[in-house]
This record gives structure tokens, sequence and C-alpha cells, in this order.
């Protein structure tokens, strides 16, 4: 039977099969349909109309709530939705502010910087086909495949920010990669800037330099982008705040390859705030003569005690309001070298030499001062009242207790306290510190008192990172450290800058200064002014006096008159041939179980009218006044020869 019901013979007459034409076909399916049509029609019509009718009102009432809510209700939020598949926020680099030095000639400065970037969630979102497409941007732009993916991988394959996978591209070079990377989703050309600095010996460790934002970073301030570039060492990290700016946004329009149609004129944009520029007390001309003056003292230095001699400070402070002239620690670095990505070649240069480059000796060096020091211990014994201006006794070429013998350099007979700061008479200041004959002396505590009251022990303050506090021994130190008690010949020896006393060269600056100045400790200062980017001053930095009064005037000038016959009458005389008066005082510092000695000098002037302090410093350099003293000499003649 075939699908018609007719009975078939499947074996019967080929030919009589044959015989049922198309037209016979078509007429039998026809009269079957419409048998059947006629069936249902009257059995079963109204019921599945109805039905019928019922579903497609129900499908047009649910199509129309769908539009009206769609279009209506959430018609401005899924405009919004849609306008994110095309808009992308796009962020306006600050910039930062820039460094001067005090006659407004730029110490640090932006120039610009091409990144290549991309915007991880803009790749495809199937595994396959975003390592596909890694793999062509890998082929054009040559960033290597897995250096792709990692820094990629990192952020997250939806991370909306863009990821630079290749930094500090010339001009020319960001020309020909936008030229290359033209189609490709995801990836495009950034500008921004980065730091050039002046190739200034010592400004280096003074003004340090800018990196890419770390962790800690952000962790410490949630609007840092993980594009941005920070302050870490140096004015760059301590005045951080003043100098960034803030950052600005802009809205963009992007095709489907991430191409920028358009940017888009909306209330969102934010413009950029340029960071504020800084005026340092730093005067560049300055710096680079004392740099010339203490290259050339440690060379007179190597040739005088026959060893190598690297290392070495000089500061030159203002005593009227504390500001930072000149501040040179040697050796110094390029920090230019860190304002694009250093190489490891030279990263691994300075970090492995030993002379250590990085190392800013003039606020984190410490070392015993040796007889620098004797101007605070002649303070403290005068204000004490252990000693007066006009006391005098014999002073012998040694002391001697037990089996131990405490030196002076000469005999120098009988000595009053303004003669023995002029021949840095080693005995007068055992005498005033741990007592000698008649003279009780102060004892240790209250000679670390005024130690303290100098500023020595603690940090100066001044507007840079990580600066060393110093040491200032005591029995309670020594005890717990050492294990041992302690011994007048310990007073003895920090008594004139020996033992375990450790001071840093600012500090020592800063005391001489408030000798200088008639007794007031000032906070030193680097940064001199703020102002935005129109010049307009938003801060003017005023004289920081940390401490003053804890010395009379009449003991203050006591002081000054020692420091001034020392340039008259003893160990400073070359001083005398400078265009102006001045006084100063000769350091030598035993230090490697006394088999080397660093060489200091101290200096101020005009003597009548104080203006600048001088310390210097030669690691190794041996007798303060040969090779210390002549770089302070050449110093202060080019300073007031001006």
């Amino acid at each position: 039977m075939d699908i018609f019901g007719n009975s078939t013979n499947l074996k019967g007459d080929k030919s009589k099969r044959q015989l049922r034409t198309k037209d016979e076909l078509d007429f039998s399916y026809a009269d079957t349909i419409n048998e059947g049509l006629t069936k249902i029609e009257e059995k079963d019509i109204p019921g599945y109309l109805y039905f019928f009718k019922i579903s497609i009102a129900m499908l047009f009432i649910i199509l129309m709530g769908k539009l009206f809510y769609l279009q209506i209700v959430f018609g401005t939020a899924n405009e919004k939705l849609a306008e994110g598949n095309r808009i992308r926020p796009r962020v306006i680099e600050a910039s930062r502010g820039e460094i001067y030095d005090s006659n407004g000639v730029w110490l640090a400065r932006n120039k610009p910087d091409y990144s290549l970037s991309i915007y991880p969630s803009d790749l495809p979102k199937k595994t396959a086909d975003r390592e596909d497409m890694l793999k062509k941007i890998s082929e054009t732009t040559g960033v290597g495949y897995n250096d792709l993916k990692k820094s990629i991988q990192e952020k997250g394959n939806y991370f909306l920010d863009s990821v630079v996978i290749k930094e500090h591209l010339s001009h020319d070079e960001a020309l020909l990669m936008e030229e290359k990377i033209a189609g490709f989703p995801a990836i495009s050309i950034s500008l921004s800037s980065s730091r050039e600095y002046v190739r200034l010996p010592g400004i280096g460790h003074i003004l340090g330099y800018t990196g890419m934002v770390s962790e800690n970073d952000i962790k410490s301030n949630k609007n840092y982008l993980l594009s941005d570039k920070v302050g870490k060492t140096g004015v760059e990290k301590s005045h951080e705040i003043e100098l960034r700016g803030t950052h600005g946004v802009e809205q963009i329009e992007v095709d489907s390859a991430g191409n920028i149609l358009r940017v888009l004129v909306k209330e969102g944009n934010i413009n950029p705030i340029s960071g504020n520029n800084l005026t340092l007390y730093i005067d560049r001309e300055l710096q680079n003569k004392t740099s010339e003056a203490l290259l050339a003292g440690m060379a007179n230095a190597r040739t005088m005690t026959k060893n190598e001699i690297n290392s070495g400070v000089v500061i030159v402070m203002d005593v009227r309001n504390g500001g930072i002239l000149s501040m040179v620690s040697l050796p110094d670095y390029d920090n230019n070298l860190f304002s694009t990505k250093i190489s490891d070649t030279d990263y691994n240069n300075l970090v492995n030499n030993k002379t250590e480059p990085l190392f800013d000796r003039a606020i984190k060096g410490t070392y015993p001062p040796g007889s620098i020091v004797k101007i605070i211990m002649a303070t403290a014994g005068l204000a004490e009242g252990t000693i007066a201006k006009n006391t005098s006794f014999d002073t012998p070429p040694n002391i001697t207790i037990g089996d131990y013998i405490f030196p002076d350099w000469k005999d120098h007979g009988n000595t009053n306290v303004v003669r023995a700061i002029a021949e840095s008479n080693n005995v007068f200041f055992y005498s005033v510190g741990g007592g000698f004959d008649k003279i009780k002396g102060i004892g240790i505590d209250k000679t670390k008192k005024w130690w303290e009251l100098f500023g020595l022990g603690s940090p100066t303050g001044i507007d840079l990172p990580s600066e060393s506090s110093g040491l200032l021994p005591d029995p309670d130190w020594k005890q717990r450290v050492i294990k041992e008690p302690w011994y007048i010949g310990d007073t003895y020896h920090v008594s004139i800058g020996q033992g375990d006393l450790l001071v840093t060269p600012l500090q020592m600056v800063r005391a001489t200064a408030a000798i200088a100045n008639g007794g007031k400790l000032l906070r030193p200062q680097l940064v001199k002014k703020i102002t935005d980017s129109n010049g307009v001053v938003i801060k003017e930095n005023s004289v920081d006096i940390q401490r003053e009064g804890f010395a009379s005037p009449e003991v203050i000038e006591t002081v000054q008159q020692g420091m001034r016959m020392a340039v008259t009458a003893g160990s400073a005389r070359a001083l005398q041939e400078l265009p102006v008066s001045s006084a100063g005082k000769t350091g030598t510092a035993q230090f490697l179980n006394n088999q080397k000695t660093h060489a200091w000098f101290e200096a101020y002037a005009p003597y009548e009218n104080p203006q600048i302090a001088v310390v210097v410093l030669i690691e190794g350099g041996g007798g303060g006044n040969e090779t210390a003293l002549p770089v302070a000499k050449e110093i202060l003649n080019y300073y007031f020869s001006r």
C-alpha cells in the first residue's frame, strides 16, 4: 500500500508503474490533502483557531512589553551600555613639575616619551583567537610573544586600562610603529613624558630620579595609575606631592579595531593639572665649582697620602636661613640613566662598584668628626661652667692614666679656650670632657646633652629621604652593644671627636652655622619656593629655627673668637688670603684602627657678618689642614669674588 492508501504490487509490471505521471501524482496529493482539510474543518477548526489567535496576541503583547522595557524604561542605560562598546576613557597625563636652581636655571625638566601600549580587554575573547592575535602583534611590533603574554596575564585578560609593552620609543620609531600597527585592535602609540636632568656633579644625589609606580606606591596612594611614574629618591621623592600633577580624562570614540575616530566633547572630560615647580637654594654654578674643588682636593690627598682616595663631601649652607647652596657627594652618578629603563649593564656597574656611587655621603655617611667637634665641646664647657673664657692651665703633650696614654700632637703649654680651638689642643678638650688636674670636666652625660642640643644623633630634617642619625655613644649604649663598662678613656676619646662618636657632614655644617649665626640651630632646606605652572608663587619657605637660646651670646662669641684665631694665628692660616674675613676649624679623625685618617674642615664667612658655612670631608684624606682646608678656601674665594 502506498502513502495514498492504494495497494501496490512492488513486483508488478514496470511499465504500469511508470504510467503514473506527474499530473496524476499531483492530483492524487491534492485530493488527499483536501480530504484531510475537509475533515478538520468539519471537526476541529473553532478550537484550533481560538488557540492560535490567543497565542499570537500573547506573543504580540510580550514583544511590545519588551520593546517598551528596553527603549523607554532602560533606554538611557542601554544607550550608555551600547556606547561603552565604542567609547573609551583615555587618561591625559599631567606634566610633572620642573626643578630650577636659585637663579631660575633648569635642573630637571620633561621631554616627550613614546610608548607602545595594549588594551587587554579589546583582544578577542576566545583563547585561540586571542593567542593568534598576540602572535601577529608580536611579529609586527618585535615584542616577544612570551613577554607580551606575561604583561597581559599580570593584569588580566579583561583589564580595561592600557599596559605598556614597549617604552621609550624615539619620535621616528613611534611614527614607524604607528604605520605597522594600523588596523590592529587593542594596541596604540601613547605619548607621555620622561625626566631629563642636568649633568652636574653631585646633583643626582640631590634630585634623585623617577620610576614606574610600585605596588607599595599604589597602596599608599589610591590615585596612582599603573602607568604612572613617581619619585624614587632625592627631591623627586620627598616632594612627590608638589611635583605630581593631576591627570585629566577625555572620552574617545574607537572603531572595532581600536582606532581612534574622534575625541568626544562630554561633561565627563577632565582637563589635566600640571604639577608645581620647585626652585631650590642650589646654585648651579657654585655646585659645579664645589665639585671641581673637591676633585682637586681628592687628587691632592692621593698624592700626599699615597692612598687610593675616591670619596669626599662638600656642603655649603646659608647660615641665615638654612638654605643648601651646594652639596656634593663623590663619587656620584648620572640620574639620567634612570629616566629611561636602565640597562642591566649600567645598573650592575652602579650597584657593584666598590666606591658606592649611589650612596649619598652628605646625609647618609657617618664618620668620626675628629677635632671639628671641639666647637661643640667648647660651647658645652663654657655653658656648664667647667671653664670660663679666661680659664687657663698648662696642657702637657699627653695625659697618662694607668697604662693608657692620651696624646696631643704637640706641647701647647699654658692655654685658654680661644687658643685651644685655634690650635686644636687635644689635652685641653680631654679636660673639658673628662677632667684633668684642676678641671673637673662635664662628664659623658652632659657631653651627650650638648651633642643633642647641636643636633647630633638625629636627622637634621632636610627635605631628602633616608637621612642617617649618626651615633652618640654613652655608658648604656656601650654596655648594651659592646658588653663593656664605660671608662674615663672613652670620655676622653669622644671629647676630641674620636671613639664611637659618629656624625654626618650635614649635621656638622648645621652645627657650624649655629655658631656663625649666634646660636640658632636651623633646619637645612633644599627647596626655596614652590610655584605653579604659570609662575605664581604658592609657597615661599621661611627660616625654620629648630632651637635657639641654648647657649648665651657670650659663650657663642667666645667660640667664634677661637675659630677666628684659627685663621689669624692657628691651624687655618691659609684662609687669610681670602677677599673676606673668615673663621674655621680643622679636623683629622682616625679610623680603621687608627691606620688612616679622614680630613675635615669647617668654616664660615664673613666673620663679622656671616653668610655661609662650609664643611669639607675627604675620606682617608690625611690631615684636615693639608687636604680639606684648601678645598674650602677655593670655594670661599669663588663665592665672595663673584
